[in-house]
This record gives structure tokens, C-alpha cells and sequence, in this order.
């Protein structure tokens, strides 16, 4: 009896459509993702086995390292009414474009005096070690206290809620600059605030 002859069918999977998808997800997350700003002050933050998530809105951030104080306020808007607010209680005008550059920096820490010579530079200047010398926050000269205090108020102008801090701290850092940032909230009637930590796997 003769053999009856089965026809091989091709295996050959057409992936064109994968591959259209695949290059659709990848043009997507590159248009949507955000690229990281450089810091002016880079710090490393102590470990910690617990880790919670920071708000994306209305949360301003103290940075300290190096004895050095730096503060960054989420929102374009809330940072132009801050600066307002600010340049009023130090009597000093600001132009549109002066404003307007302003509400872009991701931080700052510079002596109020010198904001404006701030604003003229470059982001690649600004960031230059060194450069900026951090928000003084003694108990003579108290600008940090100022900044925190129009910070707050302008989100509630525009956000209509009070703002939330986070303390993002070096791990070298002394207390004795941590303590007086927090003295600083708390004199402000501010007792609760996020530290910035970096997650620490627990087996170690």
C-alpha cells in the first residue's frame, strides 16, 4: 500500500508585528521619560532597610552636605510665587525673563544676593563645584528660613494645601547642620517632614 504523502507546512512566524509594537513601547517611554537634572550638590544619602515614596507634587527638598544648604520646591508655579514673595520682604524686582528662568532651576544654593547673577548663567555654570555656596542658615543671617516660609505659603496660594518638606541629608553630614535644618522646620511649627534615605538590602 502506498505511503500517503504529508505536506510539510512552514514553521516561518511572521514577527513584523512584534517588532512594530517592541518600536512603538520604546518611542514611547523615550518621548515620556524625563531626564535626571545634575545636582548643584550631590549627596550620598544614608541606608536605610525602609524606604517611602516622596510625593511628585508640592514637596519641597532641603539638601545638605558639606555644611552647605540647598532647597528645591516642586512646581513652576509655586516657585515663581515663592520668589515673589521672597524678592518682596528683601525689596528687589526681577524681570519676566529673571522669573521665568527661575521657575526652571532644580535648586539652588546661593545667598539671596547673589540669585540674580545665578539666573544668568548657564545650567552647566551653575552646576560647577564649588560654585554655589549654599543658603545661609545661621541665626544672624537666616535666608533658609525665609525661603521655607514663602515656600509654603505659596503653595498654599496655588496648591491651596500646605507644602511637604524632605530633608535629603549626606550620610557624612554632621548632625549639629542636620539639627539646625530641623530646628529651622520646627520653629515653623513643622514637626512632621520626609528624610531622604537610600534602600539598604536587609541580609547586610
Amino acid at each position: 500500500m502506498a505511503k500517503v504523502k504529508i505536506s510539510k507546512k512552514s514553521t516561518r512566524i511572521d514577527m513584523t508585528a512584534m517588532c512594530d509594537v517592541a518600536f512603538l513601547l520604546l518611542s514611547f517611554f523615550i518621548m515620556t521619560a524625563t531626564a535626571k537634572q545634575p545636582e548643584p550638590l550631590p549627596v550620598d544619602t544614608p541606608e536605610s532597610t525602609v524606604q517611602t515614596k516622596l510625593p511628585a507634587e508640592n514637596i519641597g527638598t532641603i539638601t545638605v552636605g558639606k555644611e552647605k544648604v540647598f532647597f528645591n520646591v516642586a512646581g513652576k508655579e509655586i516657585r515663581k510665587n515663592m520668589l515673589a514673595q521672597v524678592a518682596a520682604k528683601y525689596n528687589t524686582a526681577f524681570t519676566p525673563q529673571e522669573i521665568e528662568e527661575f521657575s526652571n532651576l532644580e535648586g539652588f544654593g546661593v545667598p539671596f544676593n547673589q540669585l540674580k547673577g545665578l539666573l544668568k548663567m548657564s545650567n552647566e555654570e551653575r552646576n560647577r563645584e564649588g560654585l554655589q555656596k549654599g543658603i545661609p542658615y545661621d541665626s544672624v543671617n537666616n535666608q533658609l528660613k525665609e525661603w521655607v516660609l514663602a515656600a509654603r505659603q505659596a503653595a498654599k496660594e496655588v496648591e491651596y494645601k500646605d507644602l511637604d518638606i524632605a530633608i535629603k541629608g549626606d550620610a557624612t553630614e554632621e548632625y549639629t547642620t542636620v539639627k539646625r535644618v530641623i530646628d529651622i522646620l520646627q520653629e515653623q511649627k513643622k514637626n512632621r517632614f520626609f528624610l531622604v534615605t537610600g534602600l539598604r538590602n536587609e541580609n547586610f
